[in-house]
């Protein structure tokens, strides 16, 4: 049976990766980094810091002040959702009210700050349906190592094999996926690929589509 659903957030819970998307490009133009692109971009979703500045240092050379440039892109994310407000992903609090009603626990594990991460469920409203919310900033290693769902299954009391994960990006799958979670992947800005498609539980167009998924589960 499943015990508890844990979600990540920006792609899955709210709709900012486009945002975050945009404003990485933006940020890095403004750098002199005219080169850089929705590709690039797409590779920074969930990435830990670290690893993400080895890599655009690796792409674009030394100059590329990974650091400058993310604070740049925070400010202009935080423009753009004061422009186009905050808004839920699909489905999301159907689910939030099946997995109360079936005695499932819900958890949050985001590669965003734990202040932001509280910030944004409390302005949707959907904070408190949590049973625990914890950040990759909280553990030693960010996505896509498995640490920050290992420890969200640690402090719901739930071993990972009895949990599913619902995550939209490859770093987030893979961190899933090594520590023993059953992935659902509900697609954003990308879909499944041939590297993450053999971790994937199911797929599933939106966060309603897990009701069917977890009612399969407890039948067999």
């Amino acid at each position: 049976m499943v015990k508890a659903v844990i979600f990540d957030m920006d792609g899955v819970i709210i709709d900012t990766e486009k945002h975050y998307n945009k404003a990485w490009c933006e940020a890095a133009a403004r750098a002199g980094f005219t080169d850089f692109t929705r590709e690039h971009a797409l590779m920074l979703r969930s990435l830990d810091a670290r690893l993400a500045a080895k890599l655009m240092k690796e792409i674009f050379g030394e100059g590329f002040d990974y650091c400058a440039i993310r604070e740049i892109r925070r400010e202009i994310v935080a423009e753009r959702l004061e422009k186009y407000g905050l808004e839920k992903k699909t489905g999301i609090d159907e689910i939030l009210a099946f997995l109360h009603s079936r005695g499932i626990k819900a958890a949050v594990a985001t590669a965003t700050p734990i202040e932001l991460t509280l910030q944004h469920l409390e302005r949707i409203g959907v904070r408190d349906k949590f049973d625990k919310i914890v950040s990759a900033k909280q553990v030693e290693n960010g996505k896509p190592a498995p640490d920050v769902y290992l420890y969200a299954c640690e402090e719901i009391g739930e071993r990972p094999e009895d949990c599913i994960a619902v995550e939209d990006s490859p770093n987030g799958i893979r961190a899933a996926y090594a520590a023993g979670c059953k992935v659902v992947m509900v697609p954003d800005l990308t879909g499944p690929d041939e590297e993450v498609l053999p971790m994937l539980y199911g797929v599933v167009e939106n966060l309603v589509g897990l009701e069917d998924l977890i009612l399969e589960l407890e039948l067999q």
